[in-house]
């Protein structure tokens, strides 16, 4: 049987080999999960030996992982902005920077009694749970064009008892508002970046990523359609890529919206904040189909 050190070390080298960007943090995070060990205790009874069994499950993720499968649909389950989130390939894993979208929804939400908030696209349920988990008085919509997605966001509402309304459709799916806070992870990525993916992205659905030349094909539309549906003062909040979320906020502004881009954590342009004025003109949607 081999030490827990060991299978560790070995776990390590075969990731770094494949190419895996933390293999130090996966092979640990596999570990945890296949022994039922924390980190403390993989430290604590390095020298004890692995049952065969359980080391041969533990090489057999690792395997996985190193083919590049994502670590989270192999653990099955992460947490997330204050709530347990199943993943899986029908939704779009949730990211570390999107957790400062769900604390700049928050921000915007301060002071604002029994809110009602959209989460558009909501793939894993990941921002309308989250925000439902901090804020229990707010009345959280979300909605995704993808069944399969918006499946396992029930699962995820189930999974946490939090009670989110669940609407199948395009964007704001016919839904009058009006609402305080409309809040998206849209498809950003231009299509030019489909060739250059790293091997986890592709894991993804190509529906949660990707949204024509610039990226914008789905983000335009979406603020096109938010001012009609927003109550006078309510905000629009994006989390877009730092190549074209300027560029949506530059088009916001001409039409009217007091708009701009927040920072992420790494000083990278990545959210837009846009507040709807008492009236306010289409945003221009040309361009957007890629």
């Amino acid at each position: 049987m081999p030490t827990l050190s060991r299978l560790l070390a070995e776990a390590r080298e075969r990731l770094r080999g494949a190419g895996v960007p933390s293999p130090e943090v996966d092979a640990r995070a596999l570990a945890e999960h296949t022994l039922g060990l924390t980190g403390a205790a993989l430290l604590t009874r390095a020298g004890e030996e692995v049952p065969d069994e359980q080391a041969a499950r533990l090489r057999a993720l690792i395997a996985r992982r190193a083919a590049r499968i994502p670590l989270q649909h192999l653990l099955g389950e992460v947490e997330w902005g204050g709530v347990r989130l199943r993943t899986d390939g029908r939704a779009l894993v949730p990211r570390p920077e999107t957790e400062w979208l769900l604390h700049l929804a928050l921000e915007a939400l301060y002071g604002v009694p029994a809110p009602r908030v959209l989460d558009v696209g909501t793939g894993t349920g990941a921002l309308a749970l989250g925000l439902k988990a901090a804020r229990p008085d707010a009345r959280v919509t979300a909605t995704d064009l993808s069944p399969e997605a918006l499946a396992l966001a029930g699962e995820n509402a189930a999974l946490n008892g939090l009670d989110v309304a669940l609407v199948g459709g395009h964007l704001l799916a016919g839904l009058p508002g009006p609402f305080d806070l409309i809040v998206s992870n849209p498809p950003y990525l231009p299509d030019g970046d489909r060739a250059g993916a790293d091997p986890e992205v592709r894991h993804d659905p190509d529906l949660a990523l990707y949204a024509g030349a610039d990226g914008l094909a789905v983000a335009r539309p979406l603020a096109a359609a938010a001012g009609a549906v927003l109550a006078p003062g309510g905000v629009l909040l994006l989390e877009l890529d730092p190549r074209n979320a300027p560029t949506l906020a530059g088009e916001l502004g001409a039409a009217g919206w007091r708009a701009g881009v927040l920072p992420d954590l790494t000083g990278r342009e990545r959210f837009v904040r846009a507040t709807r004025p008492p009236a306010v003109s289409p945003v221009r949607e040309s361009g957007a189909a890629g």
